[in-house]
């Protein structure tokens, strides 16, 4: 008998597979795949949590947010005109102290940008607010200028990555970064988890151990061969809606660090990630979404103003350049 589940994702958030079933993701990476990092191929099967690995004293989880305020134009002397975009975004960390069971805010940074391949573009001063310039490359379609967001607010994550480290916790920590990991490799005691699955990534005789994984179970390391490859694996949270790929993520560490080492941080995430699994009642990403990271979400979208008052703060600003 055919079986229906129904995402407990809300739909405004798309689904927490991107692919055209609940069977997984719909398209496969070109990435090449090394299933025989912790076990043989042939013997892949769910990997409980392990029982002796203890929790780390403090887990640090970093998130960040950003908004699109204003699109811009630039008419240069020569006649030649760009696209510029006002953006808003905000990092921040969580720091959980799972010993006294008390979790705080460990800091938080709001930065503003315009971002343009306009060669003689300035920083713009909106009200008290200052938009600082970011020069792109290439010839500065309007299209692409969010995504040019995206390396000023993960260099703004790993700086209050440190900032929040620096109180010291004894190296027995550790960070979860929301998202690969991409450029932060290099921060230590580091995952990236990666709550939406868009592709396949194991062969086929591994990957359908996926979907038999039980809360709280993982399947072993795998090394991916890509350009912000790594150590990886899979975990399923608890909470999930009992679809295949309900509660699935993917997590992922440096590929700086040995297989050993991998393998070591796959049974810390193990006994750590399901704890902050978050609820279906509480959350519409639910249990993905994580709750520290839900409620940094929060707090950083209102760190970042009012998008009316900025917008016209801008307009204002720039009639007066003109």
């Amino acid at each position: 008998m055919t079986r229906m589940f129904v995402d407990a994702w809300d739909p405004s958030y798309g689904s927490s597979f991107e692919g055209s079933s609940s069977d997984g993701p719909a398209s496969s990476s070109s990435a090449q795949v090394d299933v025989d990092v912790e076990v043989p191929a042939a013997e892949w099967a769910p990997i409980d949590a392990s029982r002796t690995v203890r929790e780390p004293d403090v887990v640090f989880l970093v998130d960040g947010v950003r908004r699109n305020d204003a699109g811009l134009w630039t008419a240069e002397e020569d006649g030649t005109t760009y696209a510029g975009l006002a953006a808003s975004y905000a990092a921040g960390v969580v720091r959980c102290d799972l010993a006294r069971g008390v979790a705080e805010l460990a800091g938080a940074r709001v930065a503003r940008g315009l971002f343009t391949a306009s060669p003689t573009a300035t920083d713009v001063q909106a009200g008290s607010v200052r938009y600082e310039v970011h020069r792109i490359s290439g010839g500065g379609e309007a299209s692409k200028l969010p995504a040019a967001v995206q390396g000023p607010l993960t260099a703004l994550e790993i700086e209050i990555s440190a900032a929040a480290r620096d109180g010291g916790s004894d190296g027995a920590d550790l960070l979860i970064v929301d998202g690969p990991l991409r450029n932060r490799r290099q921060l230590p005691r580091t995952i990236g988890y990666v709550k939406t699955q868009q592709k396949h990534y194991l062969p086929a005789a591994q990957e359908v151990i996926v979907p038999r994984l039980r809360p709280g179970q993982r399947t072993p390391v795998f090394h991916l061969g890509t350009v912000w490859g790594g150590w990886s694996w899979y975990l399923r949270l608890p909470g999930s809606s009992g679809a295949p790929w309900s509660g699935i993520v993917r997590i992922e560490c440096s590929p700086d660090l040995t297989a050993e080492q991998a393998i070591e941080l796959a049974e810390l995430s193990g006994v750590t990630v399901p704890r902050f699994a978050s609820s279906s009642y509480k959350d519409p990403r639910a249990p993905q979404n994580l709750v520290p990271i839900a409620g940094l979400e929060r707090r950083l979208r209102g760190m970042l103003g009012d998008s009316r008052v900025l917008h016209r703060a801008l307009a204002v600003a720039t009639s007066r350049s003109r």
